[in-house]
């Protein structure tokens, strides 16, 4: 095992035990081939040269001088700066950061006000969470919500500000709402004629492809645009996509740039420096995410109220099933499903990277499912599980007994023509 530090602030250090590979935001480290599959954690360690587009101060620094602007940020909008060192001749690396917000006050550019995303802009509200607007203590620039009830910016939230710079990490599943940020900022900066400008990073479900299109009569803001659940791409090349297949309102585009990354291949598999949500918080829960996430639209818990979000699933009524835990209120969930009962079902964590959504797990819940209360859970009358698959079919063919390769095979058609559309927008290998 190894262990990374990176130095968040002159007070706050956070640790990370890597346990297969050094993160390619470390500039002094020697480029390497990449991995064409999941990394064998039996292999030596492989070093990535990523350089981040937050990094690349010289591409947009220019493009905001003399200009009002809106950042639309949370705490994963970080520069990691160029001034690391080995600690005792050991493999630890420290890395000095510095938040996007304060890298461009510190460089004079003119910065209005920020707009959070769910989660809120230090990213510690709960999912689902209302977040409410407010003042950022360190530069006394106003927070501007943007999800609740206020999920688009309005015309005159737009008003006083010139471009938009969006600098958010995504995580690569059609549920995970940045995208859905992303989308209607882009659609009041071209209803208002704004420029907006998006500084790419990895994204960590690059490697692969996987899961039902989204079918536009289950439309939400879980899933606003007809992709896979796992759609591959970076949120720079996604953003160019939303512009280029024209899915704004009423086909409208906006002014876009996307700074790109030096050093970046999709197929690269990417931990990231801090978490990007709450109940994502370590490269496992994210990898696991986009096949444990459906369990939200059961009666079943992923993880919520543990220290393994997204990496278990269980509940007081798989009582078939040997591992066993209990939620209880933590930082990231202060009113978890099944609070303090005893749930049973299956530890993921040591699982094999995934390269496929494992759909598995959900099938083995439904079969072992027992219980009056309905297995499906439904928000405002729909079923959510719909939501997040895009579609009924998943729900359906999974009611009716279908195996996961045969669901699978009903994914193919649509999966190859998604792939045609991407790769008009692929900015990498």
């Amino acid at each position: 095992m190894y262990q990374i530090e990176l130095t968040m602030s002159a007070t706050t250090t956070i640790r990370f035990l890597l346990p297969m590979f050094f993160l390619g935001f470390f500039q002094q480290c020697k480029s390497q081939s990449c991995p064409q599959t999941t990394p064998d954690i039996s292999k030596p360690v492989v070093v990535y040269n990523i350089k981040p587009a937050a990094e690349h101060t010289e591409k947009y620094l220019p493009l905001l001088t003399d200009k009002k602007v809106a950042v639309v940020t949370n705490q994963t909008g970080i520069l990691i700066l160029p001034n690391s060192k080995l600690i005792d001749g050991s493999l630890k690396i420290q890395k000095d950061t510095i938040h996007i917000v304060d890298f461009l006050l510190k460089n004079t550019i003119h910065v209005k006000k920020i707009f959070a995303p769910e989660h809120g802009f230090r990213g510690e509200a709960d999912a689902g969470e209302t977040v409410k607007n407010g003042l950022d203590l360190k530069t006394g620039l106003p927070i501007v919500s943007l999800y609740g009830k206020n999920k688009k910016p309005t015309a005159e939230q737009f008003a006083d500000v010139d471009v938009i710079l969006f600098d958010i990490q995504d995580v690569g599943a059609r549920f995970y709402t940045y995208i859905s940020t992303l989308h209607y900022v882009m659609e009041t900066a071209a209803e208002t004629g704004k420029h907006v400008i998006v500084l790419d990073r990895p994204n960590p479900n690059a490697h692969y492809i996987d899961g039902p299109v989204l079918k536009s009569n289950f439309t939400s803001f879980v899933g606003m645009h007809p992709v896979p659940v796992v759609y591959g791409m970076t949120i720079g090349e996604y953003a160019s996509m939303i512009n280029g297949e024209k899915w704004l309102k009423n086909g409208i585009q906006c002014q876009l740039t996307v700074i790109s990354m030096e050093q970046y291949e999709h197929k690269m598999h990417y931990e990231l420096p801090i978490k990007p949500s709450p109940n994502l918080p370590n490269y496992k829960s994210i990898n696991l995410y986009p096949s444990t996430c459906f369990f939200e639209g059961a009666n079943v818990s992923e993880g919520r109220g543990t220290n393994l979000q997204f990496q278990v699933y269980g509940s007081p009524y798989l009582k078939n099933m040997k591992y066993s835990f209990t939620p209880m209120p933590n930082k990231g969930a202060k009113e978890p499903r099944f609070k303090g009962m005893e749930c049973f079902g299956e530890n993921l964590s040591s699982t094999e990277n995934l390269s496929e959504i494992n759909l598995s797990w959900l099938l083995n819940s439904y079969k072992n499912y027992d219980s009056k209360e309905p297995f499906w859970v439904k928000n405002n009358g729909t079923y959510w599980i719909d939501l997040l698959a895009g579609t009924d079919e998943l729900r359906k063919q999974i009611e009716a007994g279908k195996t996961e390769t045969e669901i699978k095979a009903t994914w193919k058609q649509d999966l190859e023509s998604f792939q045609k559309i991407r790769e008009k927008y692929l900015l990498y290998p």
